[in-house]
């Protein structure tokens, strides 16, 4: 059975920072695509960041040069740094890791930016 479970979610004051990882289990998350997509009350879920097994990134506009996507193999797990956090950044956080023809999906973490 596969998993992925996120942790690292909480609230923090604008500016601050926080880390999300995403553990797999089930799959060897080095041959997958992993992502990690956001979604605010009302809105569609968003692509944030992801990483190929290449290791080739790409990034939102809105989170380049704040948020860093990276992951450990050996650790079967992603993480997501995020830095100099806003209140637009509040959603919940869920963990993705794709492999054509299908994905999987982790439960989500709640971010909230508040003052």
């Amino acid at each position: 059975q596969v998993q992925l479970v996120e942790s690292g979610g909480g609230s923090v004051q604008p500016g601050g920072s926080l880390r999300l990882s995403c553990a797999a289990s089930g799959i060897d998350a080095s041959v997958y695509t992993m992502g990690w997509y956001r979604q605010a009350p009302g809105k569609q879920r968003d692509l944030v960041a992801a990483i190929t097994s290449g290791l080739s990134t790409n990034y939102a506009d809105s989170v380049k040069g704040r948020f860093a996507i990276s992951r450990d193999n050996a650790k079967n797990t992603a993480y997501l740094q995020m830095n100099n956090l806003r209140p637009e950044d509040t959603a919940v956080y869920y963990c993705n890791a794709k492999l054509w023809p299908g994905s999987y999906w982790g439960q989500g973490t709640q971010v909230t930016v508040s003052s």
